[in-house]
């Protein structure tokens, strides 16, 4: 994307290069501190230019980014949430739960995780509802996702409807893990 010969950045791109978390980028711009443009999905851009500014500047230091990269897991199961958690947190993330897709729309009003982890089967609302109101709150790709199911065929679902991975339900610690460490980048 250029615009008079500068410079526009996704999200994730701007986090790289301040060397902060998406969380506090978006915190950043939301405040505020930041410019940023947001397109009509809702999605934030920023110029290259403002970002070396906000740099240069005393308040545009940017925060230490956290030692270990947020998960929010969300899942009617309370055994396979602290299961997941326990295999999560073994490996240095830090992990929240909710126990419905709406108490997971809550937690990421609090405080948006760098991944969350969803089931696709849950009552009141599936976990396909809640990955589209993220998608509409916080933009594609804004904060990533995987999904899970024990209905296989759900699979095939997940990448056109933005999520960025998949696994099949009774899952390997291990897969889930790497499949977390890929999309954070650790």
């Amino acid at each position: 994307m250029v615009d008079d010969g500068r410079e526009w950045l996704t999200l994730g791109q701007a986090a790289a290069f301040l060397g902060a978390a998406q969380s506090t980028v978006r915190k950043w711009a939301d405040g505020g501190l930041l410019p940023a443009f947001y397109t009509p999905g809702g999605h934030r851009r920023f110029r290259r230019a403002d970002l070396e500014v906000f740099l240069a500047s005393p308040r545009g230091a940017p925060a230490p980014r956290p030692t270990s990269p947020s998960v929010l897991v969300v899942d009617d199961d309370a055994g396979l949430r602290e299961y997941v958690r326990t295999n999560l947190e073994a490996e240095g993330f830090s992990v929240r739960e909710a126990a419905s897709a709406s108490e997971g729309l809550a937690a990421l009003a609090e405080e948006p995780p760098d991944l969350i982890l969803l089931d696709v089967m849950m009552p009141q609302m599936d976990g396909w509802e809640m990955l589209r109101r993220v998608q509409e709150r916080h933009g594609v790709d804004a904060i990533q996702v995987i999904m899970y199911s024990g209905k296989l065929e759900e699979a095939g679902k997940a990448e056109e409807r933005g999520a960025q991975a998949f696994i099949g339900k009774p899952f390997d610690p291990a897969k889930l893990l790497e499949a977390t460490k890929q999309l954070l980048g650790s």
